[in-house]
């Protein structure tokens, strides 16, 4: 009976041995995720050359509106619409006779005045000599006195009338302010003109010549720095694409941000030698970017975003990547500068991001590094 006992007890214990080693055998650890193949870019700085372009509008720097001074008709017109005028030269004429007749009048009043008081002179010398000899009463002598007075007073105001009426015969010749180019006249040969209100013709200067954009507020502090610099720094593209022969630079920086649009208004200056640079134009200018020169850099691909905000994967230890927030500068071709988050010499995934999580492993398909030269 008890071997019956023992025998049974063995072949219980081997079953369940058999069974143990089984489960065993079937909780094996589960295997780890498969690497995701991806091609890298070690971070690295290079030379940017960022461009900002700004609409522009091309404005002489020098022009003046033409004016009558004095109310007329249009005797003579010296000059053909659009020509190239001479500081001084005679451009117009309005009717001189009435302000010639006018001057020759107050002239005339002026040798009046004068003959009068030389005689008040010579009778005030007469009437003093005889008032110091008792041989008239001073009372006579006063009047002299009074009288030399007047003619005096009588004589500075025929001056000044004189002088207006020689100043109106001379505003009666429109004449050029300053060498530059004339416009088309806004007047003929006949016409009314009246002083002060009637535009006649328009004078500018045509080099140099400026351009007016319109800058962010947030870039004031760049353009001031770029009016504190001596070297150009402004290009102009044509209406025709081409790009202008001669850089500017900043000339002004307006007072005051218009508080409609936020912005504030920056002229420069340019050569215009050639003329090619006409007011009124429209055109693009191109300044170069205030993140111009050794940055950071890194594909453009290698950025994701989510909800506004940019991240990239850094490889870390044992091939493990991390997701980094980063800030985002200019973009240039197929770069983009990195403001903050990244250090030059670190690893990132440059492709396969899509296929990345946090703390994912990584093996390396090819390098994503690219000869190193300054992005235009």
């Amino acid at each position: 009976m008890n071997n019956k006992l023992t025998f049974a007890s063995i072949i219980f214990g081997s079953a369940l041995l058999t069974a143990c080693g089984g489960s065993d055998q079937s909780k094996q650890a589960p295997a780890a995720p498969p690497a995701v193949t991806v091609s890298t870019y070690t971070v690295q700085k290079e030379q940017v050359n960022g461009i900002d372009s700004y609409p522009g509008t091309i404005v002489p720097l020098n022009e003046v509106e033409l004016r009558a001074e004095v109310n007329g008709y249009i005797t003579n017109i010296f000059v053909k619409d659009g020509q190239q005028v001479s500081k001084g030269q005679k451009l117009y004429e309005i009717d001189r006779s009435r302000y010639q007749a006018v001057y020759n009048q107050a002239n005339a009043q002026l040798q009046i005045a004068k003959a009068n008081l030389t005689k008040t002179q010579k009778d005030a010398e007469r009437y003093t000599r005889l008032a110091q000899q008792d041989a008239i009463a001073k009372q006579r002598v006063d009047y002299a006195q009074a009288d030399l007075q007047t003619a005096q007073a009588q004589v500075a105001s025929a001056q000044a009338t004189l002088s207006n009426a020689a100043t109106d015969l001379r505003r009666s010749t429109i004449i050029a302010p300053f060498s530059g180019k004339i416009g088309i006249s806004m007047v003929r040969r006949g016409a009314l003109v009246t002083a002060g209100s009637t535009l006649i013709n328009t004078v500018s200067a045509p080099d140099p010549m400026g351009v007016d954009i319109n800058i962010n507020e947030s870039d004031i502090a760049y353009f001031s720095q770029l009016q504190q610099g001596k070297a150009a720094s402004f290009d102009i593209i044509l209406p025709d694409n081409s790009k202008y022969s001669s850089s500017g630079k900043v000339l002004a920086v307006d007072r005051a941000v218009d508080p409609q649009t936020g912005t504030l208004r920056v002229r420069a200056s340019f050569p215009n030698a050639n003329g090619k640079l006409v007011a009124g134009m429209n055109c693009t200018v191109q300044v170069a970017n205030k993140q111009s020169g050794e940055q950071i850099t890194v594909p453009y691909q290698a950025v994701t975003e989510q909800l506004g905000e940019f991240t990239v994967y850094v490889v870390g230890d044992s091939n493990k990547v991390a997701q980094r927030q980063v800030k985002l500068g200019i973009k240039v071709n197929d770069r983009i500068v990195i403001r903050d988050g990244l250090k030059e010499g670190e690893v990132i995934v440059s492709t396969g991001t899509q296929n990345l999580r946090e703390g994912a492993v990584i093996q390396t398909e090819a390098s994503a590094q690219p000869a190193a030269a300054p992005k235009q």
